[in-house]
């Protein structure tokens, strides 16, 4: 699945950067949507992140691509890849700027652990 997000001045810290944790937030929802998209009537909840680490600092206006897929499936958790792509309107050029694994568990109506 991908996902495009602009970065705008509201996404940036007191230096002009993205601040990370924005990143982490857009990471996270797009991936649970996919979950859910390819999941229905399951509930998901995030247990964890594999590796948080910034490979480029990004900047306002610059357009993230988000390719977010399904890397492994559990009996009752599933794991996506998430990939961050930044693309400078004016060039055009893209660059991998953060990837991480996300993994999601299949909870039921009492928050326990329930199949998939």
């Amino acid at each position: 699945m991908e996902n495009h997000k602009l970065v705008l001045p509201q996404h940036l810290n007191h230096y002009g950067y993205l601040f990370g944790g924005n990143l982490l937030k857009w990471v996270d929802e797009y991936a649970w949507i996919a979950a859910v998209r390819e999941f229905p009537s399951r509930r998901f909840v995030t247990i964890g992140m594999d590796r948080v680490e910034f490979h480029r600092s990004v900047r306002e206006g610059t357009i993230l691509r988000f390719d977010i897929q399904r890397s492994r499936k559990g009996r009752t958790s599933v794991q996506y890849r998430a990939e961050v792509f930044a693309e400078k309107p004016e060039t055009g050029r893209e660059e991998s700027v953060f990837t991480t694994t996300i993994t999601y568990v299949c909870l039921d109506d009492e928050g326990r652990k329930q199949p998939i």
